[in-house]
């Protein structure tokens, strides 16, 4: 009898030790729309999507869990620093995962950026850059 449970725990712990490995390797941050390198026109309809981890509001500090930043011609901020608050820099510490914003015609990169319950970012490794380019105003 003990033979048998010893074979049949083997395949289990490496079954959620497999598992566990394909979670971490599935946190990412990306923009459900607009796709990378599109036209688009004011106002900008900007979705967000996290894998691997939690949306939730600034404050919380559970591990596994963030909010969505904006950054407007910018880049990811360094794992460990605080997102500044700034007209390029856009919180959505409610939990949001959809804004709509208003950009001047022409070419801009959005930075999404995933960061913890205060504000500290998850680094480059949870963020996304697209460029966009805005043709006019609906």
């Amino acid at each position: 009898m003990m033979r048998t449970t010893r074979y049949l725990l083997v395949p289990l712990l490496l079954t959620s030790a497999t598992a566990a490995t394909a979670a971490m390797a599935a946190e990412r941050v990306y923009f459900v729309a607009p796709k990378d390198d599109a036209n688009v026109m004011n106002p900008v309809t900007v979705k967000f999507g996290v894998d691997g981890m939690t949306v939730a509001p600034a404050g919380t500090a559970t591990p596994g869990t963030g909010h969505h930043h904006l950054i407007i011609d910018g880049t990811a901020e360094p794992k460990g620093d605080v997102v500044p608050t700034d007209d390029t820099h856009l919180h959505f510490g409610k939990g949001q995962t959809e804004t709509q914003i208003k950009l001047t015609p022409g070419d801009h990169t959005l930075t999404l950026q995933f960061a913890d319950g205060a504000h500290r970012s998850f680094g480059p490794a949870m963020s996304q850059t697209i460029k966009v380019h805005v043709t006019g105003s609906n």
